[in-house]
């Protein structure tokens, strides 16, 4: 099998960040009601006083807000699937599996529109709190192994080397930088 990462990977953008300006434009009373909150979570990252995980939660805290959210996700895909890469749609695969670190419920209709699976980070849809851990760094690999205990990788894609241990289980990695592909090696 092929696995991929999916931000500036397959679809060039971070989806998070485009979809919660997507939102912002949508409905702005929504997103702007937790403005303070989001704010305050940034200062406290920065200062290393939250872990990446209750960042992340913070900054989907709006979700709450949102009316009929599965459906907002359903629009922002009509809108932004354009962003996928023509490289990734001229060899994609049935088998092909996308892991990323942006929330399941965003990317798994992205993966239903390309007929490909998807693990990502589990996310309630209605409050933004994540369940387990935020599907980064090693947790990529727990999660795969936990769906595919024998899986062997063919070929890894990623735009980061954040993805090394992901790397590491593939037979051939490649960095993918704006759709061109480039041996993956260590820094």
């Amino acid at each position: 099998m092929n696995v991929y990462d999916f931000d500036k990977t397959i679809f060039y953008h971070d989806s998070s960040a485009t979809f919660f300006r997507y939102c912002l434009k949508r409905f702005p009373g929504a997103v702007l009601r937790d403005l303070p909150g989001i704010v305050s979570a940034l200062v406290r990252y920065a200062r290393g006083r939250i872990s990446t995980k209750r960042l992340k939660e913070r900054l989907f805290a709006y979700l709450r807000f949102l009316p009929e959210t599965e459906h907002v996700v359903e629009q922002f895909w009509d809108k932004h699937f354009t962003g996928i890469g023509e490289w990734y749609l001229a060899q994609k695969r049935s088998d092909d599996l996308i892991v990323t670190a942006s929330p399941e419920f965003l990317v798994s209709e992205a993966g239903r529109r390309l007929g490909v699976a998807v693990i990502g980070t589990r996310m309630d849809i209605r409050s933004g709190r994540i369940e387990g851990e935020n599907c980064r760094d090693r947790e990529k690999v727990r999660r795969f192994r936990e769906i595919f205990p024998e899986g062997e990788i063919k070929n890894f894609y990623s735009d980061s080397h954040s993805d090394d241990p992901m790397a590491e289980l593939a037979a051939r990695a490649f960095l993918v930088k704006k759709g061109s592909l480039l041996p993956w090696r260590a820094d």
